[in-house]
């Protein structure tokens, strides 16, 4: 299964640290059923009003080096990977984070029997494109509760639907669970300088859980 992370700063700070202690959480963090992040990772951030963006196929700990050369930022977004099947690995283009001219977006669960003719080879990338439909007609809010809604009501069964956006003041999630909560549960910190919403806790933050069905915003 995958980690993702959302970090809204008042000032602009280097992500060298939080990149740090995410990697660090995802080499030795274990999904329920033994299973790892390390099928790649992205990374991206706002920079003069534009998202940026930088993906790999490496683990994300593999890569520390290149922590330090990332740009200040005030709202990022990060995510490591495991792809859910063996023909989808080594793909660059399944890599989260995906975005648009306004949004940046990650994506972590389960889902089975979805019934939905969506744009995309995987899952992650379906979920993005039914997103951006509706982020075209409505607020995000209400664009990530339809989104889980319709979801919902075209699959056979769900595990886990956890999504992640950042947006150019904001960042969200709606988490929602129904199985293995010590593991899909989001976890948040809101603290007055920096805020983070994560799918596991991270080194130098107090973090509180997100109950399941459930959508914040910071």
């Amino acid at each position: 299964m995958c980690r993702f992370l959302l970090c809204k700063s008042k000032q602009l700070i280097s992500p060298k640290k939080i990149l740090g202690s995410f990697a660090k959480m995802a080499e030795t963090s274990k999904a329920y059923d033994g299973d790892w992040q390390g099928d790649g990772w992205g990374f991206s951030w706002l920079e003069d009003n534009k998202w940026k963006e930088y993906r790999s196929i490496k683990p994300i700990w593999k890569e520390k080096n290149k922590f330090a050369e990332f740009s200040e930022s005030n709202i990022f977004s990060i995510h490591a990977r495991s792809a859910s099947f063996p023909q989808h690995k080594n793909n660059i283009e399944y890599n989260q984070p995906y975005i648009n001219e306004s949004y940046s977006y990650v994506f972590n669960g389960l889902l089975k029997g979805v019934t939905l003719s969506l744009p995309g080879d995987i899952g992650a990338q379906k979920i993005w494109s039914l997103l951006n439909v509706y982020l075209k007609k409505i607020n995000l809010t209400q664009s990530l509760y339809k989104t889980s809604d319709i979801l919902k009501k075209n699959s056979r069964n769900i595990q886990a639907l956890n999504i992640g956006v950042a947006g150019k003041n904001t960042i969200s999630a709606y988490c929602h669970f129904t199985a293995h909560p010590n593991y899909y549960s989001l976890q948040y910190s809101d603290n007055s300088d920096i805020k983070i919403i994560c799918s596991e806790a991270i080194n130098g933050f107090k973090f509180k859980s997100l109950p399941t069905n459930s959508l914040i915003t910071l």
